[in-house]
């Protein structure tokens, strides 16, 4: 028995229709999954982390008491004026130990302005005698002030 040419000719239709119904209904469903991830249209920079705008720039042990003072500065960001919260890490060396733990102490420092730089002083825990202090920033938040019109 052998298949006739309009039996092939409707099957080659079938086929075709199936496959244009599947771009109907799968084109949009791929066009929007593409858009939502970032691919369609101009996406706007993020603005950098908090981290990138403060530094410790100094971390020293008051001889009498023996407590460490880092010192924090913050340069302004350019979206506008703002406070920081810095967490300031103390340990007593610079690579941090797998699972280990360093004392930390939080520093507000409030009012900011775009370009310009505030310093701070955060004191830390009482520091053990012959032993050299690293200080650095662990964290930090950036909270935009706000606006009044």
């Amino acid at each position: 028995m052998g298949v006739s040419t309009s039996a092939l000719k409707w099957q080659g239709w079938l086929v075709g229709l199936v496959t244009l119904a599947g771009l109907l209904v799968f084109a949009p469903l791929g066009l929007y999954v593409w858009a939502s991830a970032g691919g369609g249209g101009r996406q706007e920079a993020a603005p950098p982390p908090a981290v990138e705008y403060v530094r410790v720039t100094g971390c020293r042990v008051d001889p009498a008491g023996r407590r460490i003072t880092a010192t924090v500065e913050a340069t302004g960001r350019a979206e506008g004026a703002g406070a920081y919260v810095v967490t300031v890490e103390f340990r007593d060396r610079a690579a941090a130990e797998p699972g280990g733990r360093a004392a930390q102490s939080l520093v507000k420092i409030p009012g900011v302005a775009p370009g310009a730089t505030e310093y701070a002083e955060v004191p830390g825990p009482v520091w053990p005698p012959s032993t050299t202090p690293w200080c650095g920033v662990a964290a930090a938040d950036f909270t935009a002030a706000k606006q009044v019109k």
